[in-house]
């Protein structure tokens, strides 16, 4: 049974290491850029972590299933992503520069009971979906709220009337 295992084809990679790691990186900055030029996040979860999860997920299943020759190809990429998400976590806690760039300001959706059309049409929010998230909070109607912001994290903040 041992000796059907090719372990030279398992750990020896394919293709160059640095190609690999230059992949990986490529993947991941398109990926963070993309999703945060669309701005919103995924539940309790952030897009970094959301896009760290399914590039490894993806990594790790093509080293797997042999999508690479070797497992060693599979090990580098899946380093390269975590490596970059670290990276990427702790310039954006050590740069504030940078963390305004990584994580946007809060936008303001409701101002003294009235809906800021412009900001909901450019992060392509519908009336109704923002009610929906009103009533989710307790919120009975825009006419309660003084200020709603979607927050860079992709949640809606209420303050209502009278609240401090």
């Amino acid at each position: 049974m041992g000796s059907d295992i090719d372990w030279n084809a398992l750990f020896v990679p394919t293709l160059p290491l640095g190609e690999v790691v230059l992949r990986g990186t490529l993947v991941y900055l398109f990926l963070f850029l993309l999703l945060r030029i669309l701005r919103r996040e995924a539940g309790d979860i952030g897009i970094s972590d959301l896009l760290v999860v399914v590039l490894i997920a993806d990594a790790a299943g093509n080293a797997m299933s042999s999508e690479y020759r070797s497992f060693t190809e599979g090990a580098v990429l899946v380093t390269t992503i975590v490596l970059w998400d670290y990276l990427v976590g702790w310039l954006s806690y050590r740069v504030p520069a940078l963390r305004r760039l990584l994580r946007p300001a809060p936008l303001l959706l409701i101002r003294d009971g009235r809906l800021q059309k412009r900001n909901m049409q450019r992060e392509k929010i519908q009336e109704e979906e923002l009610l929906a998230q009103l009533r989710e909070k307790g919120v009975d109607g825009v006419e309660d709220v003084k200020q709603c912001f979607l927050e860079g994290n992709g949640r809606i903040s209420v303050i209502q009337w009278g609240s401090k």
